[in-house]
């Protein structure tokens, strides 16, 4: 059994800290018996520069991170968990680590949640999530790899619920809780979800696996007390057409609205999401489910159709999401790993990063999730540029300057008119919008597109990442194509340079198409159309780094657009701290 000691922080006195400078946030820190490790981009190798990390995208100050674990909001207190290597910058000696804020943009990094030193969790403390109990009590269910190195869940709960920084959790003495069952892979049954409750007062999770070595399952099951389970006779769902699911999330979404439901919330007008990891992507169904059957019937199922839906078409994967009932509204977040290579990592002292927290909601046909950075970022917000109907003739650019843009939030919106001379696009068969984003890249001319941002990108455009659109008609409708064109991101080789695409789910004859773009050094976050499409790209230039990066609105079609608005901030770094207490190490 695992506990850590460490001297209480009072509510009290973190949120005074978040209210004053960061000078007297280390005082009140230490007068409270813990020690400041250290700011961001501090403790780090002292030979590396730090060009590509993150100023205002969580991740710790240094070592391997993977993915977001527990996500939840509890007595007033954001809480976000990850998958953590305590010890150095690649996968290893898997861990929680364990974060907190009151805004989801500054954290304070607090000690490691759960280590692997117990026979049933030896091989590493893998993902899983949270659970808030009817007794208002926070449970952690999380993957363990035994001594066996079989995947096992577990049970955790904390020591002092009355502690709203949870800074001290207790593994439970029944543990394992969950074992493989017969037909799963031992090395295949993990990342047990968020528990719902169901009209019969009986628990339910998922748990991600593969049946019979061919498909990819949300593992059903039940429970009355949350400790002893029962499996169901048939998943929640499963596709023989995948591999195993990773990570999965289930939860309800209300019809037309962006308010977010707990996830034991049953009625009318919900509908249900059903996501799992596989291939690298994060894929979703949505569909109707009877609580009472637990029978899920979903719309449109996992590969039925190319570009089959996703929370992001780019670098994102083991996406966790939660319900925040201060705001009411549903929280999702992802883990963006690196595209360069693990000398690189060991270089830096540090891998993987967090995107930016989105609020999540189903959009107003129905047919889709929408995606948002979560107000509160707007706080970080300094430096504007700002400007409105200007023209874009075709084969140009304009440089938006005034801001930092190695750090910065872009909102640009694009108007098209006589769209009839659009490029046609055949309809005969289902297209992959990635493989038409290769085939037809940011330097390819057509006619309404490639137009967007030019991002880090170098003053001789040697180096720049393109976020563009491209306009299309077929013979029944019009079709936005966004894409992320990393091809030309850098000329350092062995680094990540792919082409993400998706398509729009817009109209652009009664729709103008927006575009915000996060850019933070190493991780480009875009959203188009207001959130229908979002990718995400890590890229890292050899020229277009710090003060030598620039940002271009850019039309590379033959037919002239508006650039109906564009507003553009640098951004201040988010303030992460991290605290450690004065006793023994972990190990």
């Amino acid at each position: 059994m695992m506990s850590f000691k460490n001297k209480p922080l009072s509510l009290q006195i973190l949120i005074k800290v978040y209210g004053v400078c960061v000078l007297s946030l280390c005082c009140l820190l230490i007068f409270n018996g813990v020690k400041v490790e250290g700011f961001k981009n501090h403790r780090l190798p002292p030979k590396a520069s730090q060009p590509y990390r993150s100023a205002y995208h969580f991740q710790p100050l240094k070592n391997w991170m993977n993915d977001p674990n527990g996500p939840m909001y509890y007595k007033g207190v954001y809480h976000f968990f990850y998958q953590y290597n305590p010890y150095g910058p690649l996968w290893g000696n898997m861990s929680w680590g364990h974060a907190i804020s009151y805004d989801l943009v500054n954290w304070v990094q607090l000690d490691v949640a759960l280590i692997p030193n117990d026979p049933y969790d030896i091989n590493g403390c893998f993902s899983g999530s949270a659970t808030i109990l009817p007794n208002g009590e926070p449970a952690i269910l999380y993957t363990g790899v035994d001594a066996n190195s079989h995947q096992v869940q577990n049970l955790a709960f904390p020591k002092n619920k009355s502690d709203p920084l949870l800074n001290e959790w207790v593994k439970s003495s029944v543990n394992p809780i969950l074992s493989p069952p017969d037909g799963v892979d031992p090395s295949m049954y993990r990342d047990p979800s968020t528990g719902w409750m169901g009209p019969d007062g009986e628990w339910r999770i998922v748990i991600g696996g593969q049946l019979d070595h061919q498909s990819g399952s949300a593992i059903l099951y039940k429970s009355k007390d949350f400790k002893t389970w029962s499996r169901s006779p048939s998943p929640l769902h499963f596709s023989n057409k995948t591999t195993m699911w990773e990570c999965p999330d289930f939860y309800p979404v209300v019809v037309n609205g962006k308010n977010g439901l707990d996830t034991s919330v049953r009625g009318k007008n919900i509908r249900h999401v059903l996501k799992a990891s596989f291939n690298n992507q994060d894929c979703y169904v949505l569909g109707n489910y009877d609580p009472k059957t637990d029978q899920y019937h979903v719309d449109v199922d996992f590969m039925d159709r190319k570009g089959s839906l996703m929370y992001d078409y780019g670098r994102f994967y083991a996406s966790k999401s939660f319900y925040d009932g201060g705001k009411k509204r549903r929280i999702v977040w992802s883990w963006v790993n690196e595209g360069d290579t693990e000398s690189d990592a060991i270089n830096k002292g540090w891998s993987g990063l967090q995107t930016i927290p989105r609020s999540i909601w189903l959009s107003e046909n129905g047919e889709q999730l929408v995606q948002w950075p979560v107000k509160e970022l707007e706080k970080l917000r300094k430096q504007k540029v700002q400007f409105e109907n200007k023209e874009l003739k075709g084969r140009s650019m304009i440089e938006i300057s005034g801001i930092t843009a190695s750090q910065a939030d872009v909102e640009i919106t694009f108007s098209l008119s006589n769209l009839k001379h659009a490029e046609l696009l055949s309809s005969d068969q289902v297209i992959d919008p990635q493989i038409l984003c290769k085939q037809k890249n940011a330097s390819m001319n057509g006619k309404f597109g490639p137009f967007g941002l030019l991002v880090l990108a170098s003053n001789d455009l040697a180096e720049h990442t393109a976020v563009f659109f491209r306009v299309f008609k077929t013979s029944k409708r019009y079709q936005v194509l966004m894409c992320a064109d990393q091809s030309r991101s850098s000329l350092r080789p062995k680094v990540d340079k792919s082409i993400y695409g998706a398509f729009l789910a817009l109209d652009p004859r009664h729709a103008n198409i927006s575009l915000k773009t996060l850019i933070d050094h190493s991780i480009v976050e875009s959203f188009g159309g207001g959130g229908l499409a979002c990718i995400t790209a890590r890229v890292y230039p050899k020229l277009a780094v710090e003060e030598q990066a620039h940002l271009y609105a850019f039309n590379n079609g033959t037919q002239s657009l508006s650039i109906s608005s564009l507003s553009a901030w640098s951004m201040n770094k988010a303030r992460i701290v991290s605290i450690r207490r004065r006793r023994k190490p972990i190990r």
